[in-house]
C-alpha cells in the first residue's frame, strides 16, 4: 500500500455529509486532508479513555501487551483519501477500517485512535513507534515484510501484516472512456496517475517495463485525490484502484458522471493490519480478535454496511502476502 514527513499547522475538515466526503474524494478537497500528514487526527473507536478496569471486562483484554493495557489505545496510522475504505466526513475518520476497528475494541477493549498521514510516511510511523498499527488498505506483500525498496535493497526491519481484507485492482477511468481503455496494456505510449509509494504505482511501472518502446508515463501523486483530479482533467488516461475503491468512486463522484470503471480486476491480494515485527505480541492479539469477529458476524456486518462482502477473509492469516 518509504518516508514522507509532511506536516501542517491546521487539518482541513470540511466533509460534513456522504454526499460532500464523495465530491472531496475526487478532488483537490482531500488533498488536503492528507496533506496535514500526522497533524490530521481524526477518527477513534470510542469517545475518550477506558479504564483498566473496565477494559480488563473484554474477552482478549488480558492478551495485550502491558502498556498498551496501560495506555487504553492502540495509536492507528492511515491515510484518509481512499472511501469507502478510509476517508473524512463531519471531521471524523470512517470507513471499512475504521468500522472493523471499531469491532476489533470490542474485542479488545481498548479505543483504537486513528491519525492520517502521507501514505508512504505510513511504514516509518511504526518503525519510530508513533503508530501501533497501520490500517489504510495496505497491501501484505513480501518487500514491505522485509523492509526492501523497488529494487530489493534492504531499507528497514519491514513489518507483520494480520490480513483481514481480499482485493483485486482495477482502472479508473475518465466517463466515457474516451481513449478506449480496457487493459494495462492499453495504456502503452499514454500517461497515467498514481498514488505515489503504492502496489498500483509498482503495478504501472511493471507494465510500463513490459511497453518497451511505446512508453508508458507514470505521473505519481501524494493522495490518490490528486490522481484522480490529472484523470479527470484529461491529463492521464487512467488511475489504478482496489476494486472496492474504484467503484465506489465511479458511483459517487460527480453523481456517477466523472469517472467509470473498465477491464477485469486484476493482481487479487490481500490487504493487511501492519504492526512492528517487535511487537508479537500486539500482532498475535489483533489475528486473534480479527478471528472472533469473523466468527461472531460482526466482520461480515461491516463488510455488507459498505458492499464489499466479496473481499471477505475467511480466517486471520500473518504474512499470507505473496
Amino acid at each position: 500500500m518509504t518516508a514522507r514527513s509532511t506536516r501542517c499547522t491546521t487539518a482541513a475538515k470540511t466533509r460534513t455529509s456522504r454526499l460532500a466526503a464523495v465530491a472531496a474524494i475526487a478532488v483537490a478537497g482531500s488533498m488536503l486532508l492528507t496533506a496535514c500528514g500526522d497533524q490530521t487526527e481524526g477518527g477513534s473507536t470510542k469517545e475518550g479513555g477506558e479504564s483498566t478496569a473496565a477494559a480488563s471486562k473484554a474477552p482478549l483484554f488480558s492478551k495485550l501487551p502491558a502498556d498498551v493495557q496501560k495506555a487504553g489505545v492502540i495509536k492507528v496510522g492511515t491515510d484518509a483519501s481512499y472511501a469507502p475504505m478510509e476517508f473524512t466526513e463531519g471531521g471524523k475518520i470512517v470507513g471499512v477500517d475504521p468500522d472493523i476497528a471499531e469491532a476489533l475494541s470490542k474485542q479488545l477493549g481498548v479505543k483504537f485512535q486513528f491519525t492520517s498521514g502521507t501514505f508512504d510516511g505510513l511504514i516509518t510511523s511504526i518503525y519510530t513507534g508513533r503508530q501501533d498499527l497501520i490500517m489504510s488498505s495496505m497491501t501484505d506483500n513480501k518487500k514491505r515484510q522485509e523492509g526492501l525498496d523497488d529494487n530489493g535493497k534492504k531499507i528497514g526491519k519491514g513489518i507483520d501484516f494480520v490480513d483481514y481484507f481480499s482485493s483485486g485492482v482495477s482502472l479508473l477511468v475518465k466517463k466515457g472512456n474516451p481513449q478506449g481503455i480496457n487493459s494495462l496494456d492499453d495504456l502503452c505510449g499514454k500517461t497515467v496517475a498514481v498514488q505515489r509509494g503504492t502496489i498500483y504505482e509498482d503495478t504501472f511501472k511493471a507494465q510500463a517495463t513490459k511497453c518497451g518502446d511505446k512508453k508508458l508515463t507514470i505521473q505519481a501523486f501524494d493522495t490518490d485525490a490528486e490522481a484522480q483530479t490529472r484523470v479527470k482533467a484529461g491529463g492521464a488516461v487512467a488511475d489504478l484502484n482496489d476494486y472496492p475503491v474504484a467503484a465506489y468512486i465511479a458511483k459517487t463522484s460527480g453523481g456517477g458522471n466523472d469517472f467509470e470503471v473498465v477491464g477485469s480486476q486484476s493482481d487479487v491480494g490481500l490487504f493487511g493490519i501492519g504492526v512492528s515485527k517487535d511487537n508479537t505480541q500486539l500482532r498475535d492479539a489483533v489475528k486473534e480478535a480479527l478471528d472472533a469477529i469473523i466468527k461472531d458476524g460482526s466482520y461480515a456486518e461491516v463488510l455488507k454496511k459498505w458492499d464489499v462482502e466479496d473481499s471477505a477473509v475467511k480466517q486471520a492469516t500473518v504474512n499470507a502476502g505473496k
